[in-house]
């Protein structure tokens, strides 16, 4: 990572807690073994980039850059989710980038829309190969995406640059036959919605959501539709039921008619961090099923992440994005600290909460600065953005 001025722990072993990574009785084998990898897809300068972080060896590396992607742009608004041993980056907004002021070191990242991108590529891990894919049938933004019972699911998102108005579609890649097929609508318009899949269905969670008012709905003048957006179709979800083949819609799941940032499911639990104006809200919290609410997980209260390291008090986090393995959640957050020559440069830094720690006994809370991989100091830089969410890989033996 070259020289930093701040003070990180640069060991796997570490923990700002007090407990070292290897004595937590609830740490799952896989974390360990080198079988999981974290996938995240940054933007560095005027290009994206796809890296690697894997927990059993603590390392950070840079895998290439996504193939297809016109220099001097970048794509944002993309998915990017695991099938098999398989990374999937679909769809997006391809936008420009140009370097505005007089000095490009201290020049600012200008981005212009292009255009809405329909786009698939994959990834093959153990291979080390890329693969364009046949495309989405309809170019998206900005959409919720999950794998579900061995196929990838996709819906709502943008799917124009004029406007701000989401897309009821949906659709779903099976990846033996290498094609995307409709599926039936959603009955709400959604973008900036979160994709989950929870006990065996695609759940579309929240987002910037209008449901369609017909006549005899609100005395309207036969033929006319309006669309209607409030605090319910926003804190909503719609679930497609993959064996049935059908959509249900659940009011209040969200809570919020602010989108969600990132959702998660473990053991049959749902696992949020926060909202898309704060990725961050101070705790974990856990949604209850039963009873359609989301509260805060037993002892995950940290008011500042960055709390869990001794970075500089002008330290600014740039990216936080959360990855499941086995009972731990793993954040891969970056942080802005001042580097040589009244530049910055990004901190990668990795925060893990173990779900099983027992109350009081063992602390939950553990960080670790990831290692570079030889010849890889560059991979930290001032620039380095985070434009879609991350994704883990399971390999098999």
């Amino acid at each position: 990572m070259g020289s930093l001025h701040c003070n990180v722990a640069a060991s796997p072993s570490f923990s700002s807690t007090g407990s070292s990574s290897g004595s937590s009785g609830g740490e799952n084998v896989a974390s360990r073994d080198g079988s999981v990898r974290i996938y995240a897809c940054f933007a560095h300068g005027s290009n994206n980039s796809l890296e690697c972080y894997e927990p059993g060896a603590n390392t950070w590396r840079r895998v290439g850059t996504l193939p297809g992607v016109p220099d001097g742009h970048i794509l944002k608004g993309f998915a990017v989710v695991a099938l098999g041993e398989s990374v999937y980056v679909i769809g997006g907004r391809l936008c420009r980038r140009e370097r505005g002021g007089a000095a490009a070191a201290g020049g600012v990242y200008h981005d212009t829309d292009v255009s809405v991108r329909a786009d698939v590529l994959r990834y093959d891990v153990r291979r080390g190969e890329w693969q364009h894919c046949a495309p989405l049938l309809l170019p998206r933004f900005d959409f919720a995406c999950a794998p579900c019972r061995g196929r990838i699911c996709v819906a709502g998102g943008q799917c124009s640059l004029s406007g701000a108005r989401g897309t009821a579609a949906a659709e779903v890649y099976e990846e033996d036959k290498g094609q995307w097929s409709a599926l039936p609508d959603m009955s709400t318009l959604r973008y900036k919605c979160v994709g989950v899949t929870w006990q065996g269905s695609f759940h579309v969670v929240g987002g910037f959501a209008e449901s369609t008012l017909t006549a005899g709905d609100a005395h309207l003048t036969p033929g006319t539709t309006v669309l209607q957006s409030s605090a319910l179709e926003r804190s909503s979800a719609e679930v497609f039921h993959c064996s049935r083949g059908t959509w249900e819609i659940l009011p209040g799941m969200w809570q919020l008619d602010v989108p969600p940032n990132q959702i998660v499911a473990m053991a049959n639990r749902l696992f949020s961090s926060g909202d898309c104006l704060n990725c961050w809200k101070g705790h974990v919290e856990v949604y209850d099923g039963e009873l359609n609410i989301w509260s805060i997980w037993d002892h995950s209260a940290l008011p500042d992440l960055s709390l869990l390291a001794n970075l500089p008090s002008s330290a600014q986090r740039r990216y936080l994005t959360m990855a499941t393995v086995g009972t731990q959640l793993y954040f891969l957050a970056g942080y802005q600290v001042p580097s040589s020559n009244d530049s910055f440069r990004t901190v990668s830094l990795v925060h893990s909460f173990d779900t099983n720690a027992p109350p009081g006994l063992e602390p939950a809370w553990s960080n670790f600065q990831p290692k570079m991989e030889p010849d890889e100091d560059d991979i930290e830089d001032e620039s380095k953005e985070l434009f879609s969410h991350c994704c883990s890989v399971q390999l098999s033996s």
